[in-house]
């Protein structure tokens, strides 16, 4: 059930930020690998330039993804529930070809959240009637996660406290 605590103008905000990605190839690589030196970064994220890495670590560290222990980063209980997104998101994606079959798991991610933001209050408009509970699911966990995690008032991660 999708709670009233979060708007459709903050899930928007919320998607696009995790949508980085940047930021999905770090959660994920945590979450499939376990725990990153931070010296190690630049090895393990290869593809990412030292900006994108910069950037993608500022903002798990924003949304308190990250908790550095003696192994490296490691994800905190927040981080491993956007792993569970992400990985969700992206099942849906494969099953449904979505944007297309030869899509990696971060354009997925990012192509599915970005269908989400587009049809935000609206019928998705996929034919698929599965498809289309699917994909309300993955908004109804993205949703869910965001209430779970949403910042303290003050903090404007997702915007203005609703």
């Amino acid at each position: 059930m999708i709670t009233t605590s979060t708007s459709g103008q903050q899930l928007q905000l919320a998607s696009s930020v995790m949508a980085s990605p940047g930021l999905i190839r770090l959660v994920s690589e945590i979450d499939d690998n376990g725990a990153i030196p931070e010296r190690g970064l630049a090895c393990t994220l290869g593809d990412l330039s030292t900006h994108q890495i910069r950037q993608a670590t500022e903002q798990a560290d924003t949304l308190e993804l990250l908790d550095q222990s003696y192994a490296g980063l490691e994800l905190t209980a927040a981080g491993q529930g956007l792993a569970d997104v992400y990985d969700a998101t992206a099942r849906w994606a494969r099953r449904h070809n979505y944007p297309s079959a030869q899509s990696d798991f971060a354009g997925r991610i990012r192509h599915t959240f970005a269908l989400l933001d587009a049809q935000a209050g609206a019928r998705s408009g996929l034919v698929d009637n599965r498809a289309d509970a699917g994909l309300a699911h993955v908004r109804i966990l993205l949703t869910e996660w965001m209430d779970t995690h949403q910042p303290q008032p003050g903090r404007d991660t997702f915007g203005p406290a609703a």
